[in-house]
């Protein structure tokens, strides 16, 4: 096989492996370089349809790469909504993703987090933030997670953002567990300090 055939077959099987991407972003940016790369193959071998074609697509996906990234920490774009910890659809959202739930938060049970919180684009919800009071005005964080399709994303931050979400409940500060530590980086850009083994958001006064 001559590099270009293998060129070829490179870019096809990107496009392809695009395609069984869960994560939006991913998809996205794979399907991208497939069509570039099949834009230059289809070029050199004279098939002008495919070079149309791909150019076409690789410029769709560019167009959608611009809107997520624009609005990727644009708080306009995202809506909080505060539900109770018994809520139906809440349990349901908790129940349809528990083996990816578990997968990161091993031990996770729902029960004990009166706080919860729907991250929401548009009609679909993106994220899940559970919270319950650990006394001292403090709000101790169960879960924060993100739907395997917007897990190139950090929807949670929404949450963070919004002090009035906590602070109306009374509390002046936000506790992220141990296991989020893994999170540090995102989570020190939204204000938080470490604090023994826990991370620490100090929320203005209400």
């Amino acid at each position: 096989m001559d590099v270009l055939s293998i060129i070829g077959w490179g870019g096809s099987a990107l496009v392809v492996l695009s395609l069984l991407q869960t994560r939006i972003l991913r998809l996205r940016l794979l399907n991208l370089v497939g069509c570039v790369i099949l834009v230059g193959f289809n070029a050199a071998i004279a098939v002008w349809p495919m070079v149309g074609m791909n150019a076409v697509l690789a410029v769709i996906n560019v167009i959608h790469l611009w809107r997520l990234l624009r609005h990727r920490h644009d708080q306009a774009e995202y809506a909080v909504l505060e539900v109770n910890g018994d809520d139906a659809y809440l349990g349901h959202v908790l129940a349809r993703h528990e083996k990816d739930i578990s997968r990161f938060n091993p031990g996770f049970t729902a029960t004990g987090s009166p706080y919860a919180f729907l991250v929401q684009h548009g009609d679909r919800t993106v994220g899940v933030v559970l919270a319950h009071d650990a006394g001292d005005g403090r709000a101790q964080i169960d879960l924060d997670y993100v739907l395997p399709k917007y897990r190139d994303f950090t929807p949670g931050e929404f949450v963070y953002r919004r002090s009035d979400v906590f602070t109306d409940h009374g509390f002046h500060q936000v506790l992220a567990p141990p296991r989020m530590r893994d999170s540090a980086p995102y989570l020190t850009k939204l204000g938080f300090r470490p604090e023994g083994t826990t991370l620490v958001l100090d929320l203005p006064k209400a």
